[in-house]
């Protein structure tokens, strides 16, 4: 069974999405917020694009979305229409480029990192929201142009038309910032990604898992990925429509690679879920600031024309219970003032013991019973954001969330 938990990022025009496995109704499972009242099966159903557009408005389901069946598919498979550029944006400041993806639309254009990006498709980028900046980026299929003015600071604005290409989505990223410390940048969780993090932890005397900006994605690949690090047991449980269901990882894996996860407001949705199943467990130490606080779980139905609804239909829970709606899972050690990712790695060689090349010990990190289930530090409303934007969305893979109310 496939179940799925929202994307918190606008991967596309219009959408604040999320995703899982092939939808085909009620022998699918969702993914997790706040529960509206179970709906009707809509598998099958012959709507039109217009119609299941008005359907999703008129749900009153912050979480719901609508997606044409191209979308669906590289949504979940980790590919996307686009030109090949990320975005970053201080407050108050310019948006600049921040990394342009090599062969890329934007690279064979000629425009850099550090290039201030000035118009898109004619309207300043300071007017626009960093998502929407992604969605215009991002907003049609590969062939269709986007214009963009583009000033890279020796001399006046290049006006450039961008064809879109499909290209593959970056979702795990990792290095080796200490001799046997293995840092893995997961930024959602698509197809293939829990055999991707399996592979980058392989030898590592420790690891630090990062989920900054982690939008979730594919609740199979969440649990796939809890499974590199936790030897079998519970990660996660929801309710779907009165149903109870657990989810476990897999048994025979390695618990002895010391464990530090980072996280902060954009971790939101699947990655949530993974994060509070390795606190709750006592595998690995939070590191980073409260996480952004989605916890419900989305029905994915496939129409009669091949595109999907999604609709919220119940919760999940960690296994000591907590759920993150509204208030987020607070980090054993908040990176106040700090550079975290600095902090991380002082962290693991703290339960390292004798530093992270040394033999690997079992961590020790504050368990359900003793760390803090998630302090009000934001709204408790679960209708409101608990976070905004951060500044690093991309018109890439997205590594920001986005403000659920936006386009």
């Amino acid at each position: 069974m496939t179940l799925g938990l929202v994307f918190g990022a606008v991967l596309f025009a219009g959408a604040a999405s999320g995703a899982w496995g092939e939808p085909d109704g009620s022998t699918r499972a969702p993914s997790s917020s706040e529960a509206l009242p179970p709906t009707a099966d809509l598998a099958g159903a012959d709507l039109t694009p217009q119609q299941a557009r008005q359907l999703v408005g008129d749900s009153g389901d912050r979480w719901a979305a609508y997606l044409s069946p191209q979308q669906y598919a590289d949504l979940t498979g980790g590919r996307y229409a686009g030109v090949g550029l990320s975005v970053d944006r201080e407050a108050g400041g310019p948006t600049l480029v921040a990394e342009v993806l090599p062969g890329s639309p934007a690279a064979r254009a000629g425009i850099e990192a550090g290039d201030r990006l000035v118009t898109v498709d004619g309207t300043p980028a300071e007017q626009l929201p960093v998502t929407e900046l992604v969605s215009r980026l991002r907003g049609g299929p590969a062939g269709s142009a986007v214009a963009v003015g583009v000033l890279d600071g020796t001399g006046p604005v290049r006006q450039l038309t961008l064809t879109r290409a499909e290209l593959a989505a970056r979702e795990v990223e990792a290095d080796h910032p200490a001799p046997g410390v293995a840092r893995i940048a997961v930024h959602a969780f698509t197809e293939g990604v829990g055999d991707q993090v399996r592979a980058a932890a392989a030898g590592a005397g420790g690891v630090v898992l990062d989920l900054r900006g982690n939008s979730g994605g594919l609740v199979e690949e969440a649990v796939d990925t809890a499974s590199v690090f936790l030897d079998g047991g519970p990660v996660a449980s929801y309710q779907a429509n009165g149903e109870h269901r657990e989810l476990t990882a897999a048994a025979g894996r390695s618990t002895a690679v010391p464990l530090v996860v980072l996280v902060d407001g954009g971790t939101m949705s699947a990655a949530e879920l993974l994060a509070g199943a390795l606190q709750d467990r006592g595998r690995a130490v939070l590191v980073g600031s409260r996480t952004f606080g989605k916890g419900t779980v989305q029905q994915p139905s496939r129409l009669a024309d091949g595109s999907v609804l999604e609709l919220t239909v119940g919760h999940y829970r960690t296994p000591a219970g907590r759920s993150p709606d509204g208030t987020g899972f607070q980090p054993d050690v908040p990176a106040a003032g700090e550079d975290p990712e600095a902090l991380a790695l002082r962290v693991l060689d703290g339960l390292s013991g004798s530093g992270p090349t040394a033999p690997a010990a079992a961590p020790t990190p504050a368990t359900a019973s003793t760390a803090a289930p998630g302090a009000p530090a934001g709204p408790a409303d679960p209708a409101a954001p608990a976070a905004s934007p951060g500044p690093g969305a991309s018109a890439g893979p997205a590594t920001a969330p986005a403000d659920p109310a936006a386009p």
